[in-house]
């Protein structure tokens, strides 16, 4: 059981959890502060965290079950855990099982209003691992999907929407959309000779990067807006700041021909970027505002 989880955990890529989860702690900061005068409790913070762990664990489980047979034809993914035979398909469908009573049950501990939204959350989630069959802007549909993290956090502690959480939705959605064009990069070759609909086969590598290039600058709008249309000052507009000159390095390692650095461009830049922004926000608010 033990080795079995471990597996899983290695599958479903855990780490990769603070791609999205910093951001939901922002929008979950933002929607309290502006609309409640105040800061999230500890308990509306645990219930967040653990329906980030449910829908993203459940989402990476039901992509390894849908693209089993295209990650086995892929040399870069054959070494997966259903391909190569380390998990079993119901093993994983038991885990997606799980997971998404986890999401359940910490969604009916938040605002009602997250339990009235689930259904569009579960939908997306099995909806992208199909996109890249029918269309190449599945990168985007992955955007709209795990860019819910900041949204859902925000309406979680207010059960509004506002001008701002839009705008933080539409960033990260950017922000996301524009990476996952990066990394698809590595299989051009792959995804061309085999069918698969992405970006990078539809306009080739450099063509892709541009596309990239321009979802991220339409990030860094959204990210240096935040600075008028929130109580966020001079501390976050730093944090902001840091966080473009993070998107530009990652575009300046990553060229058309040379994918020697996506793993760096991909994990660490986004990893740090994520984190560097969300604190930015917190110290803001609590030290200097003192919330």
């Amino acid at each position: 059981m033990i080795r079995k989880t471990k597996i899983i955990f290695e599958m479903i890529k855990f780490e990769h959890t603070i791609f999205a989860l910093p951001f939901a702690f922002m929008g979950a900061l933002l929607g309290a502060v502006m609309l409640e005068d105040r800061l999230p409790h500890f308990a509306e913070i645990g219930w967040i965290i653990l329906a980030m762990v449910g829908a993203r664990s459940a989402a990476m489980g039901l992509n390894r079950v849908i693209d089993r047979v295209i990650d086995a034809k892929n040399p870069r993914t054959a070494k997966r855990a259903i391909p190569a035979g380390l998990l079993k398909v119901g093993e994983v469908i038991l885990f997606i099982a799980v997971s998404f009573v986890v999401l359940f049950v910490a969604a009916s501990q938040l605002d009602p209003i997250c339990m009235k939204l689930m259904p569009i959350a579960v939908f997306l989630l099995v909806l992208y691992s199909y996109t890249k069959r029918f269309t190449w802007l599945c990168h985007v549909v992955l955007g709209l999907t795990i860019g819910l993290a900041p949204l859902g956090g925000w309406v979680a502690i207010t059960g509004e929407f506002e001008a701002s959480a839009w705008v933080l939705y539409g960033s990260v959605v950017c922000w996301l959309a524009g990476f996952d064009i990066i990394y698809a990069c590595q299989d051009f070759d792959f995804d061309r000779k085999e069918g698969v609909h992405s970006i990078p086969a539809r306009f080739g590598q450099a063509g892709a990067l541009r596309l990239a290039r321009g979802f991220h600058l339409l990030t860094a709008i959204g990210f240096i807006s935040l600075f008028w249309l929130t109580p966020l000052s001079w501390l976050y507009l730093i944090g902001a700041v840091a966080s473009v000159g993070m998107l530009c390095y990652e575009h300046m390692i990553v060229k058309p021909d040379d994918m020697s650095r996506v793993q760096t461009a991909f994990f660490t830049m986004n990893g740090t970027l994520s984190v560097v922004l969300f604190a930015s926000a917190l110290l803001d608010l609590v030290v200097l505002h003192k919330w």
